[in-house]
C-alpha cells in the first residue's frame, strides 16, 4: 500500500503567506519561506505553493518567493498561479519547482496540460481544480462547477467531466479544492472528493476544509483521495505535521513516518 502523503499549501499574496475562509477575506499570516522550511523540518512529504491573485491580475508568478522557497526545502515542490504558457511552466521549473500546477490558465487553453505533458512529462502537471457546490442542471449533471480566477468566475463546466479530460489531456495528478469548504475547518467535500477519485485513474489531492486529523483519515479513505492538503491547522499552530500523521497511522492510514 503506498504511504498517503501530508501536504501543506502556502497561499501567497504580494509575497505573503496569507489564509482566508472560502478565498475571502485573507489575512496576511507571515513569511511562505520561514513556513516552507518549517514544515519540510517536520516531515511533510511534499509543499504546494499558490500565488493566488496572478492570474485575477493578470501577471507572471513571483519567481522570486518561488527560488526562496525552493532553497530551503529538499521535499517535492509543486507551484501555481498565472501559469498560462508553456513557458510560464518552464519558468517556474527552473526556478526550483518539482511540479506545476495549472487552473485558470488550462481551462482556458487546455492544450497547455498536453503540451506541458509532452515537454516536461505527467509526473510535472498538476490539474488544479476550484470547485463550487450549484444546482444540477444540463451542464453541471453533478452539481459542482468549475470556477476560476481565486473563486471569482463560474465557467459552467461540470468538475467531474473536467477532470476527465485533464487526465486524457495528460495531467498526472489532480489537486482538487472545495471552495465551500475552503478555510472552514469542518473537514474536506467528501461527496465531491470521492466522485473525482473514482472518475480518474490518476492521484487525487483533497483540498479545503481541513480542521482535525480525522478529516485527513476521511479524505484519503472515505474521500479515496491520494493525499491530503492542509493549511489552516498548521498555519495557526494548532497541529504539527508529525502529529498529524502520528493520529493518521493510529487510525489505519499509511503515512510517511516521521517520528
Amino acid at each position: 500500500m503506498l504511504s498517503k502523503r501530508v501536504i501543506p499549501c502556502l497561499d501567497v499574496r504580494n509575497g505573503r503567506l496569507t489564509k482566508g475562509i472560502k478565498f475571502e477575506g485573507n489575512v496576511d499570516i507571515g513569511d511562505p519561506v520561514e513556513s516552507a522550511r518549517k514544515y519540510y523540518e517536520e516531515g511533510a512529504d511534499e509543499i504546494v505553493f499558490y500565488d493566488i491573485t496572478a492570474s485575477h491580475e493578470a501577471r507572471g508568478i513571483f519567481l522570486d518567493v518561488v527560488e526562496k522557497v525552493a532553497s530551503q526545502i529538499f521535499i517535492p515542490f509543486s507551484v501555481g498561479g498565472g501559469i498560462n504558457t508553456v513557458d510560464d511552466m518552464r519558468d517556474v521549473l527552473v526556478a526550483g519547482a518539482e511540479k506545476v500546477s495549472v487552473n485558470s490558465g488550462a481551462v482556458k487553453n487546455p492544450d497547455i496540460i498536453s503540451e506541458g505533458a509532452a515537454r516536461f512529462g505527467s509526473q510535472c502537471v498538476v490539474l488544479g481544480m476550484d470547485v463550487k457546490r450549484v444546482p444540477v442542471s444540463e451542464d453541471i449533471p453533478s452539481g459542482f462547477e468549475i470556477v476560476i480566477h481565486g473563486g471569482r468566475k463560474y465557467m459552467g463546466m461540470d468538475a467531474i467531466e473536467w477532470a476527465k479530460t485533464g487526465e486524457a489531456l495528460g495531467a498526472g495528478e489532480i489537486c482538487l479544492n472545495s471552495i465551500d469548504a475552503d478555510g472552514v475547518k469542518n473537514g474536506y467535500d467528501l461527496e465531491l472528493t470521492r466522485l473525482v477519485a473514482e472518475a480518474v485513474t490518476i492521484p487525487v489531492i483533497a483540498s479545503g476544509g481541513a480542521g482535525n486529523p480525522q478529516h485527513m483519515v476521511d479524505a484519503v479513505t472515505e474521500g479515496k483521495a491520494t493525499a491530503a492538503l492542509i493549511a489552516s491547522i498548521v498555519h495557526y499552530g494548532e497541529y504539527t505535521i508529525p502529529e498529524l500523521k502520528k493520529y493518521m497511522s493510529e487510525h489505519g492510514v499509511q503515512t510517511r513516518m516521521v517520528w
